[in-house]
C-alpha cells in the first residue's frame, strides 16, 4: 500500500504536468553552488543560516524549549578561468561545531560535461542537495533527509556532471567513499539508519569505492522529475594492513560490512500558486545478519541494522499572496505527510522494534518577507508505531539564503 501511494503521487504529478506546454518555459532547480559556479564573478560570496525554536507540547508535562542558531554557512566560489572553478562551503553549526560541507574543483569541458573532485554532495533526493532553508517549508528538514538519506550527507570522490539542454537532462555520476561501518564499533543500526557512518571527508578512510548518481528532467513546464540511486559497500577499518592470505581474517573483515543499494524517486511541481512535491526512498541491505551477530556488544546482545529501509513524503503548499500585485512577499501554508521505517525487514533472529516506524504529519506557513529571507512556523505530529499517541512539537524559526 505505502508503495502504490507513492507510484500515484508520481503519477498524478506527471498527468497535472502534462496539462502544461512543453513550449512555456523548463524547471530547473540551481542551489547555491550552482548559483555561484555559473557566475561571471571571478570571486562569488554566499551563504545561509537559520534560528530554531522547537517546543515540544504535552498535557501531563511542562518541557523546556530549545533555542539553537542550527547553522551558519559561507560559500566562497572562485573562478581560475572560463573552465575551471573552486567551490568550498564551511558551516558552523550550534555555534561551536564547524565543518567543510563541499570543496570541490571543475573542470567545464563544455556547456554537456564537467569532471569534479573533491568533497561532493551525494545526490540523492532533493533535500541534500537544496538544504538552504529558503528552498524547502518547515523549520527543520524532513524526517526521511535525516534517517535514510542523512542530510547534509557528503564525501570524497570524483565524476562528472552536466545539463543535456536538447533532451532538458541534468545528470551527476560519482564515484565516492562509502559510509564507516565499523571502526570498532558498530556505527549503523536500526535506530539511527545510516546517519552515523557519514564520514563527512574528516579524516575519513576507504576499503572500497561507491557508486552514486542522479538524473533529472526538466523538460515540462513547473515539473522537475528525479531519480538517484546509491550502490557499494560500508568501509570498514579492519581491512587495513589486512593479510591476504589469511582467510579467518578476511572472513572478520567481510563480517564488519554491508552492501547498500539505494533508489530515490523525487518530484517537484509548481501550477499557479501552487507547490507540490514528494519524495520515496528504498535501501536494501545486504550481509547484516552476519554484520549484526559481528557487531553484537558485550552482552552479546545483537545489533539491529534492517535489511531494508524505506521512506516517503508528500507535501502541497500555496502561495495565499499570489494575487496581491503590491507586494513581493510569499505566505504559504503547507501540509505534509511522512513515512519511515529504518528496519522495513530485518533478518531472522534480529529484533524489529516499531519504534522505527513512524509516521508524521507537518503543518505550517513559510513568509517569505524578501528574496532570500523566509520566518516558519509549524506544528509537527510523530507517532511511532510502538505509541498510540502522536507527539507534538511546536516550531518556529527564520532563515536566509545570498
Amino acid at each position: 500500500m505505502k508503495h502504490l501511494t507513492i507510484s500515484l503521487v508520481l503519477i498524478l504529478f506527471a498527468i497535472s504536468a502534462m496539462s502544461q506546454n512543453n513550449d512555456e518555459g523548463n524547471s530547473v532547480y540551481q542551489n547555491t553552488a550552482e548559483i555561484m559556479l555559473n557566475s561571471d564573478n571571478k570571486l562569488s560570496i554566499g551563504g545561509y543560516g537559520e534560528v530554531h525554536y522547537n517546543q515540544p507540547l504535552d498535557a501531563d508535562l511542562r518541557k523546556n524549549g530549545a533555542l539553537d542558531v542550527h547553522r551558519f554557512v559561507m560559500f566562497l566560489g572562485y573562478n581560475f578561468s572560463k573552465k575551471v572553478q573552486f567551490i568550498t562551503e564551511v558551516e558552523y553549526e550550534h555555534v561551536s561545531e564547524l565543518y567543510v560541507e563541499q570543496a570541490f574543483l571543475q573542470y567545464k569541458l563544455n556547456q554537456y560535461i564537467s569532471f569534479r573532485g573533491g568533497l561532493l554532495l551525494i545526490p540523492m533526493g532533493i533535500v541534500n542537495e537544496f538544504h538552504e532553508p529558503t528552498t524547502f517549508n518547515g523549520v527543520e528538514r524532513p524526517l526521511i533527509d535525516n534517517k535514510i538519506s542523512p542530510s547534509t550527507w557528503r564525501e570524497i570522490g570524483f565524476g562528472i556532471s552536466g545539463n543535456y539542454l536538447p533532451a532538458s537532462v541534468k545528470y551527476q555520476l560519482y564515484l565516492v567513499n562509502g559510509f564507516n561501518g565499523y571502526d570498532g564499533a558498530a556505527r549503523l543500526n536500526g535506530k539511527n539508519g545510516f546517519r552515523s557512518g557519514r564520514q563527512k571527508g574528516a579524516e575519513s578512510y576507504i576499503s572500497s569505492p561507491n557508486l552514486t548518481g542522479k538524473v533529472e528532467y526538466y523538460g515540462i513546464r513547473g515539473l522537475n522529475l528525479g531519480l538517484s540511486a546509491y550502490i557499494g559497500n560500508t568501509q570498514s577499518t579492519l581491512y587495513n594492513n589486512l593479510d591476504k592470505s589469511d582467510n579467518a581474517a578476511k572472513a572478520k573483515a567481510d563480517s564488519s560490512v554491508v552492501g547498500m543499494s539505494m533508489i530515490g524517486l523525487d518530484g517537484r511541481y509548481q501550477l499557479g500558486g501552487w507547490h507540490f512535491r514528494g519524495q520515496y526512498y528504498y535501501a536494501s541491505i545486504s550481509n547484516t545478519l552476519a554484520y549484526n551477530h559481528f557487531t553484537s556488544d558485550a552482552n552479546g546482545n545483537l545489533n539491529d541494522l534492517g535489511s531494508s529501509l524505506t521512506g516517503y513524503y508528500v507535501e502541497a503548499g500555496y502561495n495565499v499572496l499570489r494575487f496581491v500585485k503590491s507586494t513581493q512577499h510569499e505566505l504559504v501554508p503547507f501540509i505534509r505527510y511522512e513515512f519511515y521505517d529504518t528496519q522495513n525487514s530485518v533478518e531472522t533472529g534480529i529484533a524489529r522494534s516499531k519504534a522505527n516506524e513512524v509516521t508524521a504529519l507537518t503543518t505550517g506557513l513559510s513568509w517569505m518577507v524578501a528574496k532570500g529571507a523566509v520566518v516558519k512556523v509549524d506544528m509537527q505530529f510523530v507517532k511511532p508505531a510502538s505509541s498510540d499517541t502522536f507527539g507534538k512539537v511546536f516550531n518556529a524559526g527564520f532563515g536566509v539564503m545570498f
